[in-house]
């Protein structure tokens, strides 16, 4: 019986080849590899691949003009078939219909049960259900898309306004003149910014953006209003004289109604004729 010794570094994760001395020829040149375990196998070539998961087939599937070639067990179903399909069409499993020879198959059925043997074709179609969520998932998010950008140029233009009501604002703290044809003009244009706000149909982002903008155009409008009412009020006179009135009160109270004492002036009673 003949010794054997074998030297080498293996690690983890990885193969290497023993370098076996003193052995017959045909146990040398052995690839081994390390399983996540820890346990040292032999390592097995792709072409061994029969030898884990049994004879293996190659399946072309056809997806609308596309053609895709898979080798999948020939004891496998055809829920595996799907797994392996996601990859190359984007489509989730249970977005995927497989039919073999005209009907649908379960993910369940087995591939050599149904007859599917080596060259087979399937046809790969998208799920009715699924591609109808997906164009209303799409539609949802364009809507959404096209909302916020009309909102976001309303916001624009309001910003512009907003500037001009300022302007107003410092003007007539100022004691400079305003234009009451300006002030209409700014309102209205206040006012057919929150129409338009108010006519749209905004979900998500562009709703709270709307909701923020609309509380803003109110409250501009309301400025403008202010201004135009106090344009409206007339200036004071200058040299405008103000009348008070002060009331005095007496023993006898406010406006009282007591008889005065006599006085006590004596009264000449004679009389002096002229000619």
């Amino acid at each position: 019986m003949k010794r054997s010794s074998s030297k080498g570094i293996l690690d983890k994760g990885s193969t290497a080849v023993m370098e076996h001395e003193d052995v017959d020829a045909d146990a040398a040149g052995i690839e081994w590899e390390m399983r996540p375990g820890g346990m040292l196998v032999q390592r097995r070539d792709v072409t061994d691949a029969a030898a884990v998961f049994g004879p293996l087939v190659k399946i072309k599937v056809s997806f609308g003009l596309v053609s895709h070639d898979i080798t999948a067990p020939a004891h496998g179903s055809f829920g595996d078939v799907k797994r392996l399909l996601v990859p190359l069409t984007g489509l989730a499993p249970k977005e995927q219909r497989l039919l073999f020879k005209g009907v649908e198959k379960e993910d369940s059925e087995a591939l050599h049960m149904a007859g599917v043997k080596d060259k087979a074709k399937l046809i790969l179609v998208e799920d009715p259900a699924a591609r109808e969520r997906k164009v209303q998932e799409q539609y949802k998010q364009e809507k959404i898309t096209h909302s916020y950008q009309i909102v976001t140029s309303i916001q624009a233009e309001v910003d512009k306004l907003a500037e001009q009501v300022s302007t107003s604002e410092g003007s007539f703290r100022s004691g400079d003149a305003l234009s009451a044809s300006e002030l209409r003009r700014l309102n209205e244009a206040l006012m057919q910014r929150l129409l338009r706000l108010d006519g749209i149909e905004a979900v998500g982002e562009a709703k709270i953006l709307r909701r923020t903008q609309v509380k803003r155009v109110q409250g501009l409008v309301e400025a403008v209003d202010r201004l135009r009412a106090a344009l409206m009020q007339p200036p004071p006179k200058e040299n405008q004289v103000v009348v008070t009135t002060q009331w005095e009160t007496f023993d006898g109270g406010m406006g009282s109604l007591a008889v005065p004492p006599p006085s006590s002036a004596s009264v000449n009673a004679n009389w002096e004729t002229f000619e």
